[in-house]
């Protein structure tokens, strides 16, 4: 077969000294792409690495019969096609580009990345979902997309890869997701950001829009929830505002998928915009003073010949005034650093005498000006108010004396229905889990094999498999909470009592997304901005009550406790969380001193979720919990399973031949360890087991105490087993009393 000619996609300044490529794709926007353009670098143009500097930087290449240096970092904007030696140019007829390279050119040209940036609650990822068919979770709070996230799909012929950023309101430094969204759009230089806006809240919004104007990326924008701004009565002239911003701007609807199209064409058409017809470049006006040191800052930057940053000159200079430490590193590369930094302090100590306050108040403040300037005229407000509505909801929701209660009322509530309502499902499940084992076990000859499949993988898993009605309405609770822009109002309330134990009030929310599991939980403490919340955050936790102990909890809650078992269920939830609580106010005493924490969260309008949204989250959740009985469970199953089969005794009790096995000397040698506690070898052991998750722990009780892991929490069989357990003396082994315990003990072990 002959050798291709062509490599995988790369970009100039990854190609080796010698070699030659073709010119596939030039990112980039408005000044910065026109001078590469100027100098050659345009699609379909052949270019030849010559050599580097003896620096590495910058690299000599051939276009055009000329010799052209460009740093890497102005490299990188260009995404070329190898061509390999059999495509030298003698080989190749003058003005023509061969059909293959031809064709990957054309491949890539119709390649688009967007980059998907907003405001948390903007609706942004409900856009992604419905433009990629994708089911990323949907929260109405700060922080639920904690990574980028890539769909790809096509539109009008073209592949389009939108990427989902991080929710952010700025693009300063002050937070990971702040610092990650700026660092992709500039490093990985995007074909063009879509902006999602909240139409109900476009001041605030704006604010970032600005310092995307700032970056200089093409750009469109997508004006979601434009119904909610249609209801409020107020009204937008929304051509006059994208011809003050210079991009298009489209109404949407991303819950129902209204105006997503529009918004995907508007991309294309700025993408084949070469010419600058559909958008044009604005600066932000900050006032003839700013403007002024911005001037001045840019002319010293320019006076560096081999400044080929990423960023162009204005935007820099703007940076450095406002004392950027990404952008003064990447500066401190400039043979005139010194000049340039003299320069920034010098604006910046004239700009802060002057308006007699720092440096990013004032221009934050200026930005707001103009935002308000365009809204001025764009924007005209209803005379009724029509946030009456949302306002009286917080006057209880948040009120002083009732919002506590309320909260109370409604985690009572969750857990509750939880405990009530799931127990249905549960019987059927139990009897589907039961029924499997016996007709696989009659399809089998007895034996090891045998054994193993029915009372290994089938009992053991399917004795979890139980949970999941529990799990599924307690992650409709909290999606419902996400969804409604009550989670918000939850980290209000607790925000005070955080606060005395060294916590923002946004640390509540991976408190309350831990009932379902800790591990979005601890991925949730990124959307906190301070390194001690989220460090403080993620060491206690694991203290709150996940779905996993939930198991352990309902078996002997349904045992133990006939007349209180929603009280009881709440009370350990509360233990856990009193607990994270002690555990938070010793670190914040002995780690963490002298770091102070501020408060400064949105509250987002009230929204009834969409159905659809809510059992998307629900069911996604639900799905990584069936993962793990596939992958931790089953195996911790079949451990077990194993340890208590071996070494045979031959005996034909079952619970006798437990107490010979391994898992009975283990349970035996523990014992001394747990007596104290009022707990036996079999509990101790299941103890152990629940080292690996703590959904085996029923089915770890099921073998011992009944010698059946088909048992389930919600199994009359085991719970009539457990307070029929007796100690040598006669004595009942389980009381109300070692059951808390034992609840207590799941509550607070690691992991």
């Amino acid at each position: 077969m002959e050798k291709s000619q062509t490599e995988a996609k790369k970009n100039l300044a990854q190609m080796t000294t010698g070699s030659r490529c073709m010119i596939a794709k030039v990112h980039g926007h408005g000044g910065f792409r026109h001078r590469l353009q100027e100098m050659g670098f345009v699609k379909g143009q052949e270019v030849k690495i010559l050599k580097n500097a003896p620096l590495l930087d910058p690299i000599e290449y051939e276009i055009l019969g000329s010799h052209v240096a460009l740093r890497r970092k102005e490299a990188a904007n260009i995404e070329v096609v190898s061509l390999s030696a059999e495509a030298h140019p003698d080989n190749l007829y003058h003005g023509t580009i061969e059909e293959h390279v031809k064709s990957e050119i054309a491949e890539l040209d119709k390649q688009i990345t967007v980059a998907l940036v907003g405001n948390p609650n903007c609706g942004k990822t409900s856009f992604f979902n419905h433009a990629t068919g994708l089911h990323e979770k949907v929260g109405n709070y700060s922080g639920v997309t904690v990574d980028s996230k890539i769909g790809t799909f096509h539109h009008e012929g073209y592949t389009i890869n939108l990427v989902d950023l991080p929710g952010t309101y700025s693009l300063t430094e002050f937070s990971p997701e702040e610092l990650y969204v700026r660092q992709f759009i500039s490093e990985e230089k995007p074909d063009v950001v879509l902006n999602i806006v909240d139409a109900g809240n476009l001041e605030r919004n704006l604010f970032l829009t600005t310092q995307l104007i700032d970056m200089n990326p093409r750009m469109v924008m997508a004006l979601n929830m434009y119904d909610e701004l249609q209801k409020s009565g107020d009204q937008l002239d929304v051509d006059s505002l994208s011809q003050m911003l210079g991009f298009p701007i489209v109404p949407t609807i991303s819950k129902t998928g209204q105006g997503i199209d529009e918004v995907l064409s508007a991309i294309v058409k700025v993408y084949l915009d070469e010419q600058n017809k559909v958008t044009k470049h604005i600066h932000i006006n900050y006032g003839e003073e700013c403007e002024q040191a911005i001037a001045k800052v840019k002319q010293t930057v320019a006076k560096n010949i081999l400044n080929k940053s990423v960023h162009h000159g204005r935007y820099m200079a703007l940076k450095l005034i406002e004392n950027d430490r990404n952008i003064h590193k990447e500066a401190e590369a400039f043979a005139n650093y010194p000049d340039i930094k003299a320069a920034a302090d010098q604006a910046r100590k004239k700009l802060e005498n002057s308006y007699h306050d720092d440096i990013s108040s004032i221009i934050s403040d200026l930005k707001f000006g103009f935002i308000r300037g365009a809204l001025k005229e764009t924007l005209e407000h209803s005379k009724d108010d029509k946030k009456k509505m949302m306002y009286a909801m917080d006057t209880i929701l948040t009120n002083k004396w009732l919002g506590f209660p309320v909260l109370i009322v409604f985690l009572w509530l969750m857990f509750q229905t939880t405990f009530s309502l799931g127990a249905y499902p549960q019987d059927w499940l139990e009897t589907g889990v039961a029924a499997l084992g016996e007709w696989v076990a009659s399809l089998m000859p007895a034996g090891m094999l045998n054994d193993l499949i029915v009372d290994g993988i089938i009992a053991g898993v399917g004795g979890v498999l139980v949970f999941l009605p529990n799990i599924l309405i307690l992650f409709l609770f909290i999606s419902f909470l996400e969804d409604s822009g009550y989670m918000a109002r939850a980290a209000f309330i607790m925000d005070k009592l955080m606060h005395k134990i060294g916590l923002h009030g946004k640390s509540f929310i991976p408190y309350l997304i831990g009932f379902g599991c800790s591990v979005p939980a601890i991925m949730a403490t990124r959307s906190l901005e301070n390194r001690k919340d989220r460090l403080l955050t993620v060491l206690t936790v694991p203290f709150i009550s996940c779905s996993a102990r939930m198991p352990v909890y309902l078996l002997l809650v349904s045992a133990f406790f006939h007349k209180n078992q929603g009280l009881v269920l709440l009370s350990i939830y509360l233990i856990g969380i009193l607990v994270a609580i002690g555990t938070a106010l010793l670190l914040k005493r002995f780690a963490f001193k002298n770091e102070n924490d501020h408060f400064v969260m949105e509250l987002p309008p009230y929204r009834m979720p969409t159905l659809r949204n809510t059992l998307i989250h629900m069911w996604e959740k639900s799905v990584q919990y069936l993962k793990k009985m596939g992958t931790v469970i089953l195996f911790a199953s079949i451990i077990i399973w194993a340890l208590g089969y071996f070494p045979q005794s031959h005996q034909e009790d079952q619970v006798a031949q437990m107490e010979q096995s391994y898992i009975g000397k283990i349970g035996h040698a523990i014992e001394p360890v747990v007596a104290p506690l009022g707990f036996d070898w079999k509990m101790g052991v299941s103890l152990v087991t629940g080292l690996a998750a703590k959904e085996v722990v029923v089915s770890t009780m099921g073998i011992l105490y009944e010698g059946d892991a088909d048992l389930n929490e919600s199994s009359p069989k085991l719970i009539d087993s457990l307070q029929q357990q007796t100690d040598e003396f006669g004595k009942p082994l389980f009381t109300p009393l070692v059951a808390y315990a034992f609840m207590l003990f799941i509550l607070l072990y690691f992991p």
